[in-house]
């Protein structure tokens, strides 16, 4: 499956994105100091560029205007989503200013509604939304699991092989049910029959 890595202008996160050849590099502003820091080449680099830098001389270049309905991720999800990706990874969508870190959980729901899987890579937490389908995790995962519920209400929720289970379940956005359950090492999974859920596993400060 090809991914389409967009990296924004907040704190990078952990790792490096690794893109293969089918896959895809959109910079978002400032996001482009944080490739050419790193050394990843870029396809794309769009935005107001109010917060870059120096300007990009690589790739293809999108000059967005400053006043947009769209933030440069939320342009890039589309972009990226036009040329026919399903699978995205942010970086640099967390950190700084609270407000953009919830915009992006905005798009990594609007993403899972449409059918596609989107996660926010921040520093010990990655974020991901499911819709209607569940998430299997390997043995080898570590730290702890928070599940939420997006919107009114998401019901037929379970969680299994986690240190707290769930079985057929309702969700609703006033009740953190889910909060901090924690992996054991087992093959585990979190699924949702109706409705979507966050899910955000961050690292144990030890591990």
């Amino acid at each position: 499956m090809k991914i389409c890595y967009i990296v924004g202008a907040g704190e990078f996160g952990d790792g490096l994105p690794r893109p293969l050849g089918t896959d895809m590099v959109i910079a978002c502003d400032g996001g482009y100091d944080h490739c050419r820091a790193r050394g990843i080449k870029v396809d794309l680099v769009v935005g107001d560029f109010d917060s870059i830098s120096c300007q990009p001389k690589q790739g293809q270049v999108v000059r967005l205007k400053p006043e947009k309905d769209e933030t440069d991720m939320g342009w890039a999800v589309m972009e990226g989503w036009r040329r026919g990706y399903r699978e995205f990874v942010f970086y640099g969508g967390t950190g700084g200013r609270f407000s953009h870190t919830i915009a992006n959980i905005a798009l990594l729901t609007d993403i899972a509604e449409m059918g596609g899987h989107g996660l926010l890579v921040g520093r010990g937490c990655w974020m991901r939304v499911i819709h209607n389908e569940e998430i299997r995790f390997k043995e080898e995962e570590r730290g702890y699991l928070s599940v939420f519920c997006l919107g009114d209400r998401a019901a037929g929720v379970y969680e299994e092989g986690l240190k707290y289970g769930l079985e057929d379940a309702l969700l609703t956005k006033g009740n953190p049910l889910g909060v901090s359950n924690e992996f054991l090492g087992l093959d585990s999974r979190v699924s949702v029959r109706e409705g979507s859920l966050l899910l955000v596993w961050e690292k144990k400060e030890d591990a």
